[in-house]
């Protein structure tokens, strides 16, 4: 089955508090985005990658391509004024295909190799592949009265990403007006009934969001 990834990288990076969007902020002598399409270009190599930024970006990401000499081929998508408009942007641009997409965030930089082979190996056989970890702290729900109530952490999982689906089944979930409770897109695809399929991710696969973030990619780059 042909094989797709649509890597999301459409955030203004606010609570970064940096110059530009954190997708194109250096670590380890290259911007966030290179070391995530280089993840999937080395697990899937004969994937077709998809990139999803801002079109005022593009001229930006092809100057940094130049500057970088970045040479993972990959195919540019505008993206929406939302992680599910820019999402089904991606999907929308895989015309009469057939097969499998990985949908990323594009500051994942650090999901391991074999998590994005595994997501694409259960999606082929179940629909779909969502990576998710167990969770290491006590958790406590806040109830409407200001009260909290204590959770049995072993019936809940982190999600993270690659989510992982058959290529026409995600296109047609995506292919309704977008909700509030569309947190992610497992949850699109679970809205047409369908169940969701969880794989083992990597607790190193974080989400680079703040500063602190950023020290922490320092770090696990260094290892």
């Amino acid at each position: 089955m042909k094989k797709f990834a649509i890597i999301v990288a459409g955030g203004s990076g606010t609570r970064m508090g940096a110059p530009m969007p954190k997708q194109y902020l250096e670590i380890g002598g290259k911007p966030i985005l290179m070391h995530t399409l280089e993840r999937f270009f080395v697990a899937v190599p004969d994937s077709e990658l998809l990139l999803v930024i801002p079109k005022n970006d593009f001229s930006l990401w092809e100057n940094l391509c130049v500057q970088y000499d970045f040479q993972v081929k990959h195919k540019l998508i505008a993206g929406g004024n939302s992680r599910f408009q820019s999402v089904k942007n991606g999907l929308n641009s895989i015309n009469g295909e057939d097969g499998l997409v990985a949908i990323h965030d594009g500051v994942r930089p650090f999901v391991e190799i074999d998590v994005i082979v595994n997501s694409f190996e259960e999606a082929a056989v179940r629909g779909s592949a969502v990576a998710v970890v167990a969770l290491k702290d006590s958790i406590r729900k806040l109830t409407d009265d200001g009260k909290s109530v204590y959770q049995e952490r072993q019936y809940f999982r982190l999600v993270q990403t690659p989510q992982t689906f058959q290529l026409k089944k995600i296109q047609k979930a995506f292919d309704v007006s977008e909700l509030h409770t569309f947190t992610d897109d497992a949850t699109v695809y679970e809205h047409q009934g369908w169940q969701v399929s969880l794989i083992a991710g990597n607790l190193q696969n974080i989400k680079i969001t703040t500063p602190e973030d950023m020290e922490y990619a320092e770090y696990l780059l260094s290892k």
